[in-house]
């Protein structure tokens, strides 16, 4: 399943990411807090690393790649569940910031 859309910030990034990892595992947003770590390649921000931790040992992550503009969701086994295209996204060089 693939989803286009534009969100021109890392806080509207954040929020699609929660929304989605949440509604996968049923999880409620309120009560489940959503972890963020910058990726760097050759020492520059290049996109982030999303990750959830539900009950029973439960962890769901997801992947924005800035350079291809896409969030990659995986599921507890590392099993790819949806992917979405971005439009519009922040330069990720500006999360370092």
């Amino acid at each position: 399943m693939c989803t286009v859309i534009a969100l021109p910030s890392l806080n509207a990034i954040r929020q699609q990411v929660h929304t989605t990892l949440c509604a996968h595992d049923n999880l409620d947003p309120a009560q489940t807090p959503l972890f963020h770590s910058v990726i760097t390649r050759r020492g520059k921000p290049c996109g982030s690393f999303f990750h959830i931790q539900g009950p029973r040992l439960l962890k769901t992550y997801a992947l924005w790649t800035g350079d291809e503009n896409r969030i990659l969701f995986y599921d507890s086994k590392g099993e790819r569940f949806n992917e979405i295209r971005l439009t519009d996204s922040p330069f990720p060089v500006k999360l370092a910031a």
